[in-house]
């Protein structure tokens, strides 16, 4: 079985990356948190505070747990750091895709390190969202797997493991529903607010489908349907017309203040 994964290399320090250093450093683990521009490197890990500091606010942190899980995470712009890293190069190359195909993005690192390559997909937000979706490559050892399975079990997270196909589990679902409800949106069945309350009161889901889509980034959303449509190919999977149109606009969902919906919304508007 590999070493025991202690220092964690994180490459990007965006809404996910940064969540996923968070998760990290609360358990105890040294974080290196890459960016090429050390001040975007340093913004994510303002993020953190400001994350922590909102849960010292509300009770869950004390101020000593706080500072302490700050402490553990490192800033840099220093890609030579990830040399130093248990999780990411040296013993461990996990990639936090939600669709993209493991044995692909193997395909990047020489044949020797195939094994200890594998896909651990995170849910946004880190801190908040309880699963990790194993995935494993063509050429992934029994010990990377179990080596990730062990750190996703410190994390407090509940491991699905999926095949190595496009979407894997979660994005093979979801997305096709999120399509049939842009198409439904686009062809005027119903009103953004009707549609998304028909599966928030009818399904009994937390958000609808397209303040959800809002919520992940139609950016997002739209590239996923393409590795979808690429790789499995069907109606189902492809991108709605309305999608297309909002992303070429510049208009990806609440990281822009406009999608399907307009930001901030009123908490009435929202379904609150």
């Amino acid at each position: 079985m590999e070493g025991a994964i202690e220092r964690v290399f994180v490459a990007g320090a965006g809404l996910m990356g940064h969540g996923i250093a968070q998760v990290h450093a609360a358990i105890g683990r040294t974080v290196t948190l890459y960016e090429p521009d050390l001040e975007r490197a340093e913004g994510g890990r303002d993020r953190i505070a400001a994350n922590l500091e909102r849960s010292v606010s509300k009770g869950r942190l004390t101020r000593e747990e706080a500072d302490t899980t700050l402490a553990r995470i490192e800033p840099t712009a220093d890609l030579g750091r990830a040399a130093d890293a248990d999780l990411v190069i040296e013993a461990i190359f996990a990639t936090n895709t939600s669709s993209i195909a493991i044995h692909r993005l193997a395909e990047a690192v020489d044949e020797a390190r195939r094994p200890r390559f594998v896909g651990m997909h995170f849910f946004s937000p880190v801190p908040v969202m309880p699963l990790i979706e194993l995935i494993r490559g063509r050429d992934t050892s029994d010990a990377t797997i179990e080596a990730i399975r062990t750190l996703a079990s410190d994390l407090g997270k509940h491991v699905i493991v999926s095949g190595d196909k496009p979407g894997f589990i979660v994005n093979r679902i979801l997305m096709p529903f999120l399509a049939e409800s842009m198409r439904a949106y686009e062809q005027g069945i119903g009103t953004a607010e009707d549609i998304d309350a028909g599966a928030r009161i009818g399904l009994n889901h937390p958000m609808g489908p397209l303040e959800l889509a809002d919520f992940i980034g139609l950016d997002v959303c739209l590239g996923i349907m393409r590795v979808l449509d690429d790789g499995i190919g069907g109606e189902r999977f492809r991108a709605p017309r309305v999608l297309e149109e909002l992303v070429a606009a510049g208009n990806l969902g609440q990281k822009t203040g406009q999608g399907f919906y307009t930001y901030p919304r009123t908490a009435q508007a929202s379904g609150g």
